[in-house]
């Protein structure tokens, strides 16, 4: 596998997760607790036995390659490594990455060189665990020129996916971005036909932005289309044109992080024994080593919920929440859908002092606080008597000190809410 480079998609703006996506980039993200969406990828990049890595970084980079730099180390010897490359400027062109083909043009001059037997091309903000050796098999066995990842999806969602038919030795035939109305009925495949690829549930054949490509292809399809930016829209449509584009199925658990109410949706699914299992010692996930101390519970009621280490919880009830590294919770607190991404550090007693000389609430959520279906992101200071459970039921909205996006309250990084507030 040290022949293959694996290309993840970092630089998104992400502007679909705002305001998580306000300070950081899309892929930083945390997620589960104590995880990072980048970890996803890289996890499975590494269980996988790959040791090229390569992250593409634009929007809010500074949190997401500090969080590189200080978890993947790979030591001297090592053949490989994660290597973070910026979008740069140079004499031949000055603008930024204007989407993930354009990406790709402009540092394929840095992955592939002339050992490199294929090119893996990861999304840097999707919910899974694959094992990309039999994609790659099935690459090569097919004598493909492309492969596509792809996953049975059900008609409510499909419309977000580009959407394809497949012949029956397994190559695509057609592919629809994105299609709506007649165009994506068209593209229902009746699954006692499929070979197992759709299911009467879901009878959409989706693809998961997961590709493979032989490197010759690759840089002819990105010459060729020098005004392409998107794989999806633009590059595969030429590749079914003039290649072998093939599929591999996936029938694991898959969440595109794409959304507010997705990303809500993944994490209490994990709280709550969902399909994607954390806890897998064949198949772990990688992230910084932080070297906490245990949680303490003081007499907390916690149902369904994940509670990262670090974290103080007293006489407060948890129901199927995420509650994230170093949470101070306090007594009284209840959180039911809530999640909960914790704290940057432990605020010392001199430093609550001040904190509430100015009328500012401690760090974390004080006693007798409600938090219903929301998000609070990190470093927050939740007040004494608050409520935040979308009083109004609003699906969108933006205060001084919160959003509300697809129902879910979301307290952005560093949010103070005063005591008594109601949201």
């Amino acid at each position: 596998m040290d022949d293959v480079a694996a290309i993840i998609m970092g630089g998104g703006q992400g502007t679909r997760l705002f305001p998580l996506t306000r300070d950081r980039a899309k892929p930083a993200v945390p997620v589960a607790g104590r995880i990072r969406l980048i970890d996803i990828p890289l996890s499975n990049c590494i269980n996988s036995g790959l040791t090229r890595m390569f992250v593409l970084t634009q929007f809010n980079s500074f949190s997401l390659n500090r969080h590189i730099a200080r978890t993947y180390h790979f030591g001297l010897l090592s053949k490989g490594g994660v290597e973070v490359l910026a979008a740069e400027q140079t004499n031949e062109n000055r603008n930024w990455f204007q989407g993930t083909a354009d990406a790709v043009r402009r540092v394929q001059h840095h992955v592939m060189n002339r050992r490199t037997r294929l090119v893996l091309i990861l999304a840097g903000d999707h919910l899974y665990r694959m094992n990309y050796q039999p994609f790659i098999r099935r690459h090569e066995e097919a004598h493909a020129d492309v492969t596509i990842a792809v996953c049975p999806q059900a008609e409510t969602f499909a419309s977000s996916f580009g959407l394809l038919h497949v012949d029956d030795d397994g190559f695509v035939t057609r592919f629809a971005e994105k299609p709506t109305g007649d165009e994506l009925q068209a593209m229902r495949i009746d699954p006692s036909s499929s070979k197992g690829l759709v299911t009467n549930e879901a009878p959409f054949l989706a693809s998961m932005g997961i590709y493979i490509f032989s490197p010759i292809v690759l840089r002819e399809l990105l010459a060729d289309n020098p005004q392409s930016h998107d794989f999806g829209r633009e590059i595969l449509p030429t590749a079914l044109a003039r290649y072998r584009v093939a599929v591999h199925p996936f029938h694991g658990y898959w969440e595109d992080i794409g959304t507010i109410e997705a990303f809500h949706r993944a994490n209490i699914a994990l709280a709550a024994r969902g399909q994607f299992a954390l806890y897998d010692p064949d198949f772990p996930l990688y992230t910084h080593p932080r070297y906490l101390s245990p949680t303490r519970l003081n007499d907390a009621h916690v149902e369904e919920s994940l509670v990262a280490e670090g974290s103080v919880l007293g006489r407060m009830h948890a129901r199927r929440s995420v509650i994230g590294i170093r949470s101070m919770v306090h007594d009284g607190v209840e959180l039911d859908q809530a999640l909960i991404m914790g704290n940057d550090w432990y605020e010392t007693e001199t430093e609550r002092a001040a904190s509430l000389a100015r009328g500012i609430p401690r760090l974390g959520i004080d006693e007798n606080t409600i938090i219903r279906n929301a998000i609070v992101d990190k470093n927050a200071r939740i007040g004494r008597d608050v409520q935040i459970v979308n009083e109004r039921a609003r699906d969108e909205a933006v205060g001084s000190n919160y959003y509300i996006r697809d129902g879910i309250v979301i307290i952005p990084k560093d949010a103070v809410i005063p005591d008594g507030t109601v949201i």
